[in-house]
């Protein structure tokens, strides 16, 4: 029996809040949450926090926006009620993965490709290897910049050493030659924008609309954001479980405890799993291949990585692009390893190429949050994966009833571990071991 502390659940996971408090032996704290005719969020705490530690649990599934403003109404009341300290416990951290934007996770934008004559069919994608930068002396007027003008002179000064007599055999000439090659071959001097600029003809003086790069720029990253509200909320100490990225912790001015999933995965790895010293941890890309090593590091495995090709490739959907296999795979049982599956696309397409190219006997898919948003649930039960095991930082009731392949591992004794050590002051360093 942990003794004054108090344990408070937003809406989005209810069966964690409760595995908790069982774990702790106290009951669900007394908290009514409902909204408005207008859509406003309503937050009232029927129990008494004033000198108590606090725990806010909130995992950011469901409806994102709304879990977000009842956690941050709930950490200001609790404040406001003169709690002692105030914890905000989030299994699924929201907005984690903002970071991504406005690219794939190939590390290009996707971006419809330019139509015309000579462009790609309407339709079509293409992905870019890195986004066009302007230059550094970019003109201010519209369509035009200073590679573009740079070329248009050169063709200029061309022209006029062959009036001079001077030809292509002078040196400047020879130069001009050589800065020509990429003008255009049409007659006037056409400036062609770069990076949104559009274009510009002298012959018409006519502007035209700027092609589609696919860069965007100023998108918002909306994970400081979140970070900053948290902490003016009232929050003072902040617990979640694998964030996207772990640097995410920097954002804070406050503690943040970033727990494991590595864990039990290789719990399941090592109990469920027949003959595993033979399989082989499978990182889906290049940015898992840390987490994936890890696994295959400790329980003494073999490892293989999925490499996604980042060239410039004209494509018809996003889904196409190049996946290679780096390691040997024949015969063998292949265990992905994932921090997220939201759409599942990722882990589908990998399963495909192990059994494929790869001669995998088996794929199993071990994942820390199973997001399966929009029709990730379809895709995993048409694909060739045999088992996907995941956590319930997520509420997935509903996704075990949907899917045959899907396994649910708890992570209500290790978030309840974390914080009955948290309220006494003591370390959780026991809780990154693999046992």
């Amino acid at each position: 029996m942990v003794r004054n502390i108090v344990v408070l659940g937003g809406s989005s996971h209810p069966e964690l809040v409760a595995t908790i408090c069982h774990q702790l032996g106290i009951p669900n704290g007394r908290i009514t949450l409902s909204k408005f005719a207008v859509g406003e969020t309503r937050v009232e705490i029927h129990d008494s926090v004033r000198g108590k530690d606090v725990f806010v649990i909130q995992s950011g599934c469901g409806r994102v926006n709304d879990g977000v403003i009842e956690l941050l109404i709930t950490i200001s009341a609790c404040k406001t009620a003169s709690a002692k300290r105030v914890t905000a416990v989030l299994p699924h951290f929201p907005y984690s993965r903002q970071s991504d934007i406005p690219y794939n996770k190939v590390g290009a934008p996707l971006s419809k490709a330019p139509t015309g004559a000579g462009g790609v069919r309407a339709g079509e994608y293409t992905f870019e290897s890195r986004p066009g930068t302007p230059g550094p002396m970019d003109s201010p007027v519209p369509g035009v910049s200073h590679g573009d003008l740079e070329k248009g002179l050169s063709r200029l000064a061309l022209e006029r050493g062959f009036e001079n007599g001077s030809g292509p055999s002078s040196s400047s000439g020879r130069q001009a030659l050589r800065r020509s090659n990429t003008t255009d071959s049409t007659n006037g001097l056409r400036l062609t924008g770069g990076g949104g600029g559009g274009q510009m003809s002298s012959a018409s003086s006519e502007w035209s609309p700027p092609k589609n790069t696919g860069y965007k720029q100023w998108v918002a990253q909306a994970g400081t954001l979140i970070a900053d509200l948290l902490t003016c909320a009232g929050a003072d100490h902040i617990i979640t479980m694998d964030l996207h990225d772990p640097q995410y912790q920097g954002f804070f001015d406050i503690p943040v405890d970033n727990l494991y999933g590595r864990p039990l995965l290789q719990r399941y790895i090592r109990y469920n799993i027949p003959d595993f010293q033979n399989a082989v941890i499978v990182s889906p890309d290049a940015g898992g291949a840390k987490r994936a090593t890890a696994i295959a590091d400790a329980l003494g495995m073999e490892f293989a990585l999925i490499h996604k090709e980042r060239r410039p490739t004209r494509i018809t959907d996003r889904q196409n692009a190049t996946m290679m296999l780096v390691g040997d795979l024949a015969g063998k049982v292949a265990i992905l390893v994932d921090d997220m599956a939201d759409t599942s696309n990722t882990i589908t397409r990998a399963a495909k190429l192990l059994k494929g190219k790869g001669g995998a006997t088996k794929v199993y898919a071990l994942v820390t949050h199973g997001v399966f948003s929009g029709d990730a649930i379809e895709r995993i039960n048409a694909s060739a994966l045999d088992r996907v095991v995941t956590t319930n930082t997520v509420p997935q009731d509903e996704n075990r009833r949907r899917c045959h392949k899907l396994e649910v591992l708890d992570v209500g004794e290790v978030f309840a571990e974390a914080v009955r050590r948290v309220h006494h002051g003591e370390s959780i360093s026991v809780l990154f071991r693999n046992e």
